[in-house]
Formats: structure tokens, C-alpha cells, sequence
């Protein structure tokens, strides 16, 4: 695009698109669906296993077959539930299954099962935390639970189309916010913010790169000051976090070259091209009455009951703001460490294990710092490490006891990673034991500076910054072993 937007938009907490007359500001909501973690489908008992032969999990009732009626699965409710919680949103004790009418290939019935005006999830809310330091809340609409669609293939043969019903019928929670997004980067905070709660709670892997986590991006932009909404666009089936945030810029900047140059946007759906980063027209948007929702006459509405919600929110566990509030007050971590400790469930159970009976805040730095690298560094998951949570606490009580050095602390911590051996039996059988006997200390400094009388006159004489010079030589001669501390207090004694 070129000729109107003269200036980059500037990426704040107000991210604002300016012109040569004009400044406007973005407005987005975001459709997130979400495949519930569930043995067996929403209305069939098919399995949901990712990566089957095409066609393999499919029953009749999947495949549209006459007479087949659904049956829904207590255990997509009880996930739908426990999501909502997670929300802090209203758990809606009566709900309704609609048909939700539409032809395509990858949809046998000629319908979806969908919840239209009854969701099982009303309004909630969810705290995003930004770069800049700052937070907001964003707002849940509603969620509700349907069944998902199969999965067309374009690109095995040039002129058909394949279609692999193994996804169909498997169980989708739609969370729906509300436009509260006014930048990209506060769209790439709430998915990555709602994807950590759905792992914690286990209801949705958020895999968005094998489909289990697709969003929906619905763009529009208004003058900064004009109150109400402009025309959207939605664009579907964004599947990356980096890609929403590339659609809702490109998006946002297209509605503005139109604007400016006296033109009007169409309410419609557009397909998001990640190669080029533009959007094109897939369809004019469709209304709630061209899908002709009426309720679904297979299924009875659904009802809960206090004890059932109850009883769900007893499994509830500890979720990422909780737990970064407790890793902060109780281990005095900051809130930059935290947030990362935080972001994946594993993760937080591998600090906390590492941590107990140690010092939080240094094995956070060595986790965040040297066991990150390793990982990476070896192409290994967390599950794989070969270091144990509690050999990281051990590690840094040898160092804050002073039985070793951080610098050794650094070698024992790779013979660790190669050996998968505990700390103490490490430095126990390489004699890594820090001296800390004065007498021996006090031999090596001798030594060092009776080998280099010019630097020692120069030091004598006011030259104070080769102290640093001959600590670095007192430690090579001692090989790393003798205490810092200990190097520093005699040789400013000896050196005078």
C-alpha cells in the first residue's frame, strides 16, 4: 500500500496509524477456536487422535449417515466448564444446541451443531500483561461448545479436491471477545495468555500448528475520537500468533488506504496470506439469518446444576497469574521472571521443584539462563533434560554455601548436563571444592606477585585497576578453586 500512510504506526499501548490529515486507531475482536481435549468426539464416539490415516475416525453419525442421532459427550461439558471458570467468566446452568445450516464439502450433515442463542458461557474476562510493563483487561463475550468440521485437501491433485473427515464431530470451544484490542501486540498477549490457561487446564493443547487452536481476527479502524464502530472485515483461520498480529496490521492499514482515498469498506470475509501478508476477499460476510440457526431438535437443551459446576471448580488448579503472584511474594522473583517461569504449566513444575530448599531467585537466573541454553542448545525438550529439577537447587547451595565458586559452578553445571549426575557427587570426585585455607591462598598470591614485581610496583604506585588483573591471575593459579572473596580482602592486604 502507498500513498496515504505516511508515517509507521507507532507501536504503544496506543497504537495509532497516522496520515498526512488523519489519525486512526485499531479495533479488533478475536473468535478463538479451540479443540477440547477429549478422547472421543462431541456427539460420537470416534476417536479424536491427531495425525490418523485420512478417513480413519470416523463414525456414522460423523459422516452424516441417515438416521444417525448425536449424543453428547458429558466429557466436552465438563471441559467447556472448566475452561469458562478459567475465564472468569459465568457458567450458564441452561444452554441450547442449534443447527447452524451451510453447504461445504467437509461438512456431511449440510449443518453444524453449534450453540447459538443459549452458549454454555456467558461473559468473563481476562488480564493481559504488555512490554511496557503495563496490563488490561480484555473482555469474554461467551464461549460455547460445537462440533468442528472436516478438513479440505487442495494440493494433492490440481483439479480435486480430498476431503479427510477425521475432524469432524470433534468437540470446539468458541471464545468470543469483545473489541477491546487496539494494537497488534496486545492480540499477541491475550492468545498467548489464553493458551497458557487452556494448558494449564488441560481442556486444549493449543497447538495452532496442527489446527487445534485457529483464530478468527475481525478488523475494523475509526478516527482517533469518533466514538462508535466502523465496518469490519474477519479474516479466518489465522494459525499463529505472529501471523494475527501480521493480519490485524496489514488489515488495519488496508481500511485506512481506502478511507483516505474517499472509498468505503465491505463487511466481508477475507483470507489472510502469510507469504505476503495481505488479505483477499474470500466471501461477502454473511448474517445470523443466512445461516437459518433453529434449535437442534436431536438434542436436549442442556442443563446444569450447582453441585455439578461446584464440583468442577474443586479440580480447578493454580493458574498463571495466581502462580506468578506467589512466585513473587514467596520466592522473590520479578515480575519479568515470573512471567516466564509461568507461561508453560512444565515449566513452573520444574522451578518450583528446583526451588524448594533453595534460593528462588538465583535458580530462576540459572534455569532462565544456563538450562535454557542447554536445552537449546542440544535440541532437547524439558522432558528430555538430563539435569533433575532438585540438582539445580543442590548446584546453588554449593554455590551460596561457598563450597564452590560460580564460575565452577558454571563447569560442574555442563558435567551435570553430560553426566546427568548430582552436583555434590561432581565436584566430590573432580576436587572442585573451593580453597577457602588462607594459608594456601596466601601462597598462591605470594607466588603471583613475586612473578611480576612490575605490575605489583605499578599497583604500589596508584595504579588500582590491575587489582582486577591479579584476582584473575590468583584464580587461574588456583585453578578456579580459591574463594573471590577471600583473593580480594589478602591481596589488598599484601599489596599495600
Amino acid at each position: 500500500m502507498k500513498g496515504y500512510i505516511e508515517e509507521r504506526a507507532i507501536k504503544t499501548a496506543e497504537y495509532i496509524i497516522e496520515t498526512k490529515d488523519n489519525r486512526w486507531e485499531v479495533i479488533c475482536g478475536l473468535e478463538i477456536h479451540c479443540q477440547i481435549i477429549s478422547k472421543s468426539k462431541m456427539f460420537s464416539g470416534a476417536s479424536t487422535v491427531f495425525g490418523a490415516d485420512a478417513n480413519e475416525h470416523v463414525s456414522f453419525v460423523d459422516a452424516g449417515m441417515p438416521g444417525m442421532l448425536p449424543v453428547l459427550n458429558e466429557r466436552c461439558v465438563h471441559q467447556a466448564v472448566k475452561t469458562g471458570l478459567g475465564l472468569n467468566a459465568k457458567i450458564n446452568k441452561y444452554s441450547q444446541f442449534s443447527r447452524k445450516n451451510y453447504f461445504y464439502a467437509d461438512l456431511p450433515q449440510g449443518y453444524q451443531i453449534t450453540q447459538f442463542q443459549y452458549p454454555i458461557v456467558g461473559e468473563g474476562e481476562v488480564v493481559i500483561n504488555l512490554e511496557d510493563g503495563s496490563s488490561k483487561e480484555i473482555g469474554i463475550e461467551r464461549m460455547h461448545i460445537e462440533q468442528d468440521a472436516g478438513k479440505s485437501i487442495h494440493d494433492i491433485d490440481p483439479k480435486k479436491t480430498y476431503i479427510d473427515l477425521n475432524r469432524a464431530g470433534v468437540g470446539l470451544m468458541e471464545i468470543v471477545t469483545k473489541p477491546d484490542f487496539r494494537s497488534p501486540e496486545e492480540a499477541g498477549a491475550f492468545l498467548k495468555k489464553l493458551r497458557s490457561i487452556l494448558r494449564y487446564l488441560e481442556t486444549c493443547d493449543g497447538n495452532m500448528d496442527e489446527g487445534s487452536m485457529r483464530c478468527d481476527v475481525n478488523v475494523s479502524v475509526r478516527k482517533v475520537g469518533e466514538d462508535g464502530y466502523r465496518t469490519r472485515c474477519e479474516m479466518k483461520n489465522v494459525n499463529s500468533v505472529k501471523f494475527v498480529m501480521s493480519a490485524i496490521e496489514n488489515e488495519a492499514r488496508r481500511h485506512v488506504e481506502v478511507y483516505e482515498a474517499g472509498g468505503k469498506i465491505e463487511q466481508e470475509t477475507r483470507q489472510f496470506d502469510p507469504l505476503t501478508g495481505q488479505t483477499r476477499v474470500m466471501r461477502k460476510k454473511e448474517f445470523a439469518h443466512d445461516y437459518r440457526y433453529f434449535p437442534e431438535p436431536d438434542l436436549p437443551p442442556l442443563v446444569l446444576t450447582d453441585e455439578y459446576i461446584e464440583n468442577i471448580r474443586k479440580e480447578m488448579v493454580e493458574l498463571p497469574d495466581a502462580k506468578k503472584a506467589r512466585f513473587i511474594k514467596e520466592m522473590g522473583l520479578t515480575p519479568y521472571d515470573a512471567d516466564v517461569l509461568c507461561e508453560n504449566k512444565e515449566v513452573a513444575a520444574f522451578f518450583e521443584k528446583a526451588a524448594k530448599g533453595s534460593d528462588g531467585k538465583k535458580v530462576a537466573n540459572w534455569i532462565m539462563g544456563d538450562f535454557f541454553a542447554m536445552l537449546k542448545a542440544r535440541h532437547l525438550e524439558l522432558e528430555q533434560s538430563p539435569v533433575k529439577p532438585e540438582y539445580i537447587g543442590k548446584l546453588v547451595n554449593l554455590i551460596n554455601s561457598g563450597v564452590i565458586s560460580g564460575n565452577i559452578g558454571k563447569e560442574v553445571f555442563l558435567l551435570m548436563a553430560d553426566t546427568g549426575e548430582e552436583p555434590e557427587k561432581i565436584v566430590e570426585e573432580k576436587g572442585l571444592k573451593q580453597v577457602t585455607d588462607t594459608g594456601a591462598i596466601e601462597a598462591i598470591i605470594d607466588q603471583v606477585i613475586a612473578d611480576n614485581p612490575d605490575n605489583t610496583a605499578a599497583y604500589r604506585a596508584g595504579k588500582t585497576a590491575l587489582m582486577g588483573w591479579f584476582v584473575g591471575q590468583v584464580m587461574k593459579a588456583s585453578k578456579g578453586k580459591a574463594n573471590p572473596g577471600m583473593v580480594n580482602q589478602l591481596l589488598s592486604k599484601k599489596l599495600g
